[in-house]
């Protein structure tokens, strides 16, 4: 994989953006910031300096265009709208995270009107965005990148050179593989160590020293014990990954039982109405009332805080309305059984009066598992 090296940012440029969710907005603030000429359009109107009208609207005012929405369909609908509008003189950023296939037939809507197509998935969360310090995989033609360079530098602190159109998504997805899993193995290991008595904050002591540490545990570690699941990649977006790169397993023969038990949890998630928050939430069904919690039900404001991607041009869906607490949600939205401890037959650690709870638990999650069909 080849690194692009850096360049001066032209700020005389104006830099279109399509999608203010999470990633979004805070990448068009930056822009902002860097004196870059900046328009911006969503789904929903939002009150935000030069929103223009429709896609179309954009790609008249700017050469450069940015999509940061959420998945293969809101993709390749964008483009179908800007489609009729594109000229040579503009150059396309696919930011979304989708299936390869996806991305190469967006790249060949857009070039359709010979306008130049860069694959441009990310890495980083809000924060990055904010700073502009995201890392992009990009694909495309080594022309197009040259001039489009610049414009990715002025909201990120790598640009990582994959290939042609379609490769960078399968790093991306790939990356998310590794970052999904990550994380559940970090609740389950939580789970064990409240299980046994040991305080949780001695684990993320331990786990500094420990050489599977990374960005992602030192971010996502003192988030759960606070049960701050603020969104920075929600949990229905990382679903969509996690779907995609089973979608791909299937097509190639390939067993991928991490990602798939993964996937499970982050469906569970989705059932008790935890859609909208951090995929970190994963956690939620280990830690008990015991643990800190600082944000026990953070405030999701779930039509201004879409996850990494954007907002998805899609109809808004009941997980998606806002105010709506998950008791209001239906029987398969239950508040997640909370694990308080295990028991042993002859382990000596006074916890045998907590089994009984825990069996009749576990018998609910079944229960909840194989009324949804999963069972």
């Amino acid at each position: 994989m080849e690194r692009l090296a850096s360049t001066s940012h032209p700020t005389h440029k104006k830099i279109g953006v399509i999608g203010l969710g999470i990633i979004g907005r805070g990448v068009a603030a930056h822009l902002r910031r860097k004196g870059f000429a900046v328009f911006v359009w969503n789904r929903s109107p939002r009150p935000v300096p030069n929103f223009v009208g429709s896609p179309g609207e954009l790609a008249n005012l700017c050469d450069f265009i940015q999509i940061f929405v959420s998945d293969d369909e809101a993709l390749l609908q964008i483009v179908e709208q800007l489609n009729a509008d594109l000229a040579p003189r503009h150059i396309v950023f696919a930011h979304s995270t989708v299936a390869p296939d996806s991305m190469r037939a967006a790249a060949g809507i857009v070039e359709s009107q010979r306008a130049r197509f860069i694959e441009a998935s990310f890495t980083g969360s809000k924060v990055a965005a904010e700073k502009g310090e995201l890392v992009y995989y990009v694909g495309g033609t080594d022309t197009a990148l040259r001039e489009a360079r610049p414009i990715l530098e002025a909201s990120s602190k790598e640009i990582v050179k994959i290939g042609a159109v379609g490769e960078a998504s399968a790093i991306k997805i790939a990356t998310n593989m590794i970052t999904a899993a990550s994380v559940q193995a970090a609740a389950e290991a939580l789970a064990l160590v409240q299980a046994l008595g040991v305080p949780l904050e001695k684990f993320i002591e331990a786990m500094r020293a420990n050489a599977s540490y990374s960005t992602t545990l030192a971010m996502k570690l003192p988030k759960m014990l606070e049960r701050d699941f603020e969104p920075h990649f929600s949990v229905k977006h990382m679903l969509k990954d996690m779907e995609i790169a089973n979608q791909i397993a299937l097509s190639r023969y390939l067993d991928l039982g991490l990602t798939a038990a993964a996937r499970d949890q982050l469906v569970e998630q989705i059932q008790w109405g935890h859609g909208d928050y951090d995929y970190s939430a994963v956690a939620r069904k280990f830690l008990d009332d015991g643990a800190p919690a600082v944000h026990e039900e953070p405030q999701m404001e779930a039509q201004r805080e879409k996850s990494d991607a954007g907002e998805p041009v899609a109809a808004t869906t009941a997980s998606d309305t806002p105010g709506l607490e998950p008791q209001d949600r239906g029987p398969m939205s239950t508040q997640p059984r909370k694990l308080s401890g295990l028991s042993f037959s002859g382990a000596g650690d006074g916890s045998a009066h907590a089994a009984p709870p825990l069996r009749r638990r576990f018998l609910r999650q079944l229960l909840s598992r194989f009324s949804s069909g999963q069972g």
